[in-house]
């Protein structure tokens, strides 16, 4: 093919990527009837549909009220609001997306919080004063089960737990929910993001999205500490799996195949690979040999692997300090990673201080350990020693960022400006978090311990 055609071909192509981003790009005015120029109206009656593509999951007491009246229809000149948390999804397909949303109430105040997908945390109690909105961006991976060539063929599956199926992460939808004592939402704007780097994120019940309250894990607390546009997190990771598992369920080639050169993985396995038995298998033989296979491909697509030691268990001994439950395991990772030369953050060790800076009383506090009756259906107490509910997944998930941080990775620069420094033997008190709880509530606790 001689220059001419090449440039031809080039342009062509160009012109088919703009056009498609184009087609995917979504600006939505909450209002009564009639949107703002250049938006499409989105009402308390628009339910979502396959055929439209986009709307409410369902009405959740949704309401729309007017602030004020333009002559020019504003998108700020009305907004939806509901008594409690409220869902909006919108068909599109995988990839990166910078959602802009404008907040708040021209006649009123505001406290909204968003998260997105499986209660994926974004924004958190974002204020406006009386009069005042707010826009703000953030950018959200979406995914699908499916795995495709470099030329968008299909030649592969994700093999899904049934669980899973339920999941608002593998549907081709972007759901976002939002909530807080008087969330007020004017517009949504969704738009095709190509160039941030992505950070994926590979692990088990610890890091998982977990999508049910009271649960939740490191992973799904993280978009919330990056700018937008330049980082996106995609997060993997699936309760109960292992490294061989997490591959023979073809999750890392799914992640492989969306991976562009300069993109992450974090790697964090441990707890449930310690259970394993057979000839071979062992943290300094078969462990070890998994986690140099998952280095090796990443750096293959020009990526970078990040290990991650598994946090502690709560696991108290008589005199208040963490006994160790995960054997070899973290130890084999800290081997690898020098051997391999990988960055390493040693989330086992930090786990520790900070575990034992609350004690075997206050730690209870981060921890699923809950009365019967706490949650609908939960007919029993809760003890879960190994799982987070919402305030020890943001705790464990500040040492991470603090991880970054201190390994000076590159996409530390990226991380929001007003992070201070965290001190794992002085964790924020439980009194100082807040998270509006979200309506997804299960009594059964995820696969693995």
């Amino acid at each position: 093919m001689n220059i001419r055609k090449m440039k031809l071909v080039f342009a062509a192509l160009l012109i088919t990527a703009v056009t498609n981003a184009q087609q995917q790009r979504f600006k939505f005015d909450f209002c009564k009837s009639d949107a703002a120029k250049g938006y499409t109206a989105v009402t308390p009656e628009t339910l979502y549909s396959d055929a439209t593509g986009y709307g409410f999951l369902k009405n959740d007491g949704v309401e729309v009220k007017t602030a004020v009246a333009s002559k020019d229809k504003k998108i700020t000149d009305d907004y939806i609001t509901a008594p409690g948390p409220f869902f909006f999804s919108v068909k599109i397909p995988e990839g990166n997306y910078d959602v802009k949303v404008t907040l708040g109430d021209m006649a009123g105040t505001s406290a909204t919080t968003v998260r997105a997908e499986c209660r994926r945390l974004f924004l958190k109690n974002l204020v406006t004063k009386n009069g005042e909105t707010k826009t703000v961006t953030f950018t959200v991976h979406v995914k699908d089960s499916l795995i495709r060539d470099a030329k968008g063929n299909i030649v592969d599956k994700v093999k899904l737990k049934s669980r899973e199926v339920t999941y608002f992460h593998w549907d081709n939808q972007l759901t976002l929910e939002f909530s807080d004592t008087a969330a007020k939402v004017c517009a949504v704007e969704i738009t095709p993001n190509t160039t941030a780097t992505t950070i994926f994120l590979s692990g088990n019940s610890t890091v998982v999205d977990q999508d049910r309250e009271p649960w939740a894990s490191w992973g799904q607390m993280l978009p919330s500490f990056f700018e937008p546009s330049n980082i996106c997190v995609a997060n993997y990771a699936e309760s109960g799996e292992t490294l061989s598992s997490f591959k023979g369920a073809k999750r890392l080639k799914k992640l492989l195949s969306l991976m562009k050169p300069g993109d992450y993985l974090f790697i964090e396995f441990g707890h449930n690979d310690q259970k394993q038995k057979g000839e071979g298998i062992g943290p300094f033989t078969s462990y070890k040999a998994d986690l140099k296979y998952f280095i090796n491909e990443v750096r293959q697509k020009g990526g970078t692997p990040v290990l991650v030691t598994s946090m502690n268990r709560r696991s108290f001994d008589s005199t208040g300090h963490i006994t160790n439950t995960l054997g070899d395991y973290p130890e084999a990772v800290r081997q690898t990673a020098k051997e391999e030369n990988v960055a390493l953050i040693d989330l086992n060790a930090m786990s520790k201080i900070m575990y034992e800076a609350w004690g075997p009383v206050k730690s209870v506090n981060a921890f699923v350990h809950y009365p019967a009756n706490t949650f609908p259906g939960q007919d029993k107490k809760l003890e879960d020693n190994t799982h987070f509910n919402t305030y020890g997944a943001y705790e464990i998930c500040r040492c991470i960022v603090q991880g970054i941080k201190e390994d000076q990775l590159p996409i530390a620069k990226y991380l929001k400006n007003n992070i201070p420094a965290f001190d794992p033997a002085h964790p924020d008190g439980v009194g100082t978090w807040y998270w509006p709880q979200s309506v997804l509530m299960a009594a059964v606790k995820p696969d693995g311990n």
